[in-house]
C-alpha cells in the first residue's frame, strides 16, 4: 500500500500530514520522526487537502469535529485508547485516569498515558485534551507550549460560541 505526505504551515508550526489512497496515517511535527520508510510527495492528494483544509477550519474556530478517514497504526491496545479519546468532547479536559476508566481498565493510568504518547495523528485524534490528574499539563508530542496552544484555542471557541 502506498503512502503519501505533504507538508503544511500552522498556527503550530509546519506539520506533515500522512496519508494513504484511503485514509489519514499520520500528522507529525516537525521535529518527530515518522514511522513511515516510503512516502511520496503528493501536495494534490486529495485526502491530503481535505485534511489541511479541516485543520485550518479547526484552527480558525469553525471546525470542532473532524470528518476524515482515519488508520493510524499501533497495537490494540493503542487502537483502543485512540478510539476512546475521540469521543472526548471538544474544549473538555480529561484526565488519564478518566481515560484508563473509558477502555475498561481503571488501573491502567501509566499504559494509557503511554498509548497517548503514541498517537500518530496530533490534534484529529485529540491526545491534547487529556491532563494530570492535578489538572497539570502533561506530555504531548508536538511540546507543551502547542498542547496549552490547542486547550486555549478550545476554550476560546467554546466561550465565543456562548
Amino acid at each position: 500500500m502506498s503512502t503519501y505526505y505533504r507538508t503544511i504551515d500552522t498556527p503550530l508550526g509546519c506539520l506533515t500530514l500522512y496519508a494513504t489512497d484511503n485514509a489519514l496515517t499520520a500528522i507529525l511535527y516537525k521535529h518527530q520522526t515518522p514511522t513511515i520508510e516510503v512516502a511520496t510527495y503528493a501536495p494534490q492528494h486529495p485526502l491530503l487537502i481535505e485534511c489541511e483544509q479541516q485543520l485550518q477550519q479547526y484552527f480558525t474556530g469553525t471546525r470542532q469535529q473532524f470528518d476524515l478517514p482515519l488508520a493510524p497504526q499501533g497495537t490494540n491496545f493503542q487502537q483502543r485508547v485512540w478510539q476512546a479519546l475521540l469521543t472526548i468532547p471538544y474544549g473538555i479536559n480529561w484526565s488519564y485516569q478518566q481515560l484508563a476508566i473509558t477502555i475498561g481498565n481503571p488501573k491502567a493510568c501509566q499504559a494509557v498515558g503511554m498509548a497517548n504518547s503514541k498517537n500518530p495523528l496530533s490534534i484529529v485524534i485529540p491526545c491534547h485534551r487529556v491532563i494530570g490528574k492535578n489538572g497539570k499539563l502533561t506530555g504531548y508530542a508536538g511540546g507543551l507550549d502547542k498542547k496549552q496552544t490547542l486547550l486555549e484555542l478550545e476554550k476560546i471557541t467554546l466561550n465565543s460560541n456562548l
